[in-house]
């Protein structure tokens, strides 16, 4: 076969020469690496027979290859979100323009994952996973540090603190303090008891240190701090309210209200709610009506702040489900007596 050493590759040559002389190595020898490297394969670049080895059902139910599926395919969507929010909080400048791609990214990979739970509530068989759950004991999707990780990434972390205690908070209270008070430990707590399940337990053993450090390291480089004290002047402000308003909703209701959908067609058999393989009470823990679980307060109005999730569920749920809930555990935080629950008009407990 003719070679010809064209223009054109000999410029891109004396480019590598620059490269790898500026870090004292030697182009040839790369060039022979080059020479003697085998062609790339699709399959040996994402690791696919690897990816497609992690797949370890505990029982020889069919579903439940799909539900050990979908939530790997789930975290490795985390990832991806947390990929762009640490890019984010790292940003040198106040750059509105990244600022804004950003998160235009993170909700476009939130909607996909709330547009694909269809596959948790519709996908698999109702018989088959009220039997392979229970293998699963006590493994929970709320033991995910990764979604964690996100909402300390995306909001300061008074935001984060249950309900009952965020009024004892500001924004410069210890995050120590605020940290014990985090909103997802109420959601883990034993109904009778009022102790932590052990889903919690080992949660906090194994994550509790890191994610402390991560609220500490974020206190100043979350979402919400970047844009309240370097883009309030950015001609983009606008649309960055918009795009925050959007991640807002697709997490702390979107998101939270698919999993109370697929809770709800599991686990609410009749009138007896069944208990979720964590322990956690997910009739008072997922619907957002009961945590106002909001990350960006100031920009929503007060009508919408009261009716938190509401319209979300007279869409999606409405008058066809009616969730029993057991009355909430007291708070793990105080000797209070528990507050008995009420039902809204379309029988979700609120």
């Amino acid at each position: 076969m003719d070679f010809e050493l064209t223009p054109e590759i000999e410029e891109k040559i004396k480019l590598l020469a620059v490269k790898y002389d500026s870090m004292g190595q030697d182009l040839v020898s790369y060039l022979d690496g080059l020479l003697y490297a085998n062609y790339l394969t699709y399959w040996d670049y994402i690791h696919l027979d690897t990816l497609l080895s992690l797949q370890d059902p505990k029982t020889d139910f069919p579903d439940e290859t799909i539900f050990i599926t979908y939530h790997q395919i789930t975290e490795l969507y985390f990832k991806l979100i947390q990929h762009e929010l640490n890019q984010v909080s790292w940003l040198k400048d106040s750059n509105g323009k990244v600022f804004l791609e950003k998160i235009r990214r993170v909700n476009r990979y939130f909607r996909h994952l709330v547009n694909s739970f269809e596959i948790m509530v519709e996908g698999m068989d109702y018989n088959e996973f009220l039997k392979f759950r229970m293998s699963l004991l006590p493994a929970s999707g709320f033991q995910s540090a990764q979604y964690r990780q996100i909402e300390i990434l995306c909001t300061d972390f008074r935001f984060l603190v249950e309900a009952s205690q965020r009024d004892l908070f500001d924004e410069h209270s210890r995050i120590e303090e605020m940290f014990g008070y985090a909103y997802w430990k109420r959601g883990a707590i034993e109904t009778e008891s009022g102790h932590k399940t052990l889903t919690l337990r080992q949660f906090e053993r194994k994550y509790s240190e890191d994610l402390l450090k991560l609220t500490k390291r974020c206190r100043t480089r979350n979402l919400w701090f970047i844009f309240s004290n370097r883009l309030q002047e950015s001609n983009l402000k606008d649309k960055i309210i918009e795009e925050l308003r959007t991640l807002d909703a697709l997490v702390n209701i979107d998101w939270r209200l698919s999993h109370f959908q697929a809770a709800v067609r599991y686990l609410n058999k009749d009138t007896q709610a069944i208990s979720a393989t964590g322990g956690t009470n997910w009739q008072k823990y997922l619907p957002p009506r009961f945590q106002k679980q909001v990350f960006y307060p100031s920009l929503w109005s007060e009508e919408e702040l009261e009716n938190w999730g509401k319209s979300w569920v007279i869409q999606h749920v409405g008058s066809r489900t009616r969730v029993t809930t057991p009355s909430p555990s007291k708070d793990f935080h105080s000797e209070g007596k528990p507050n008995s629950s009420t039902k809204n008009e379309n029988g979700v407990a609120e």
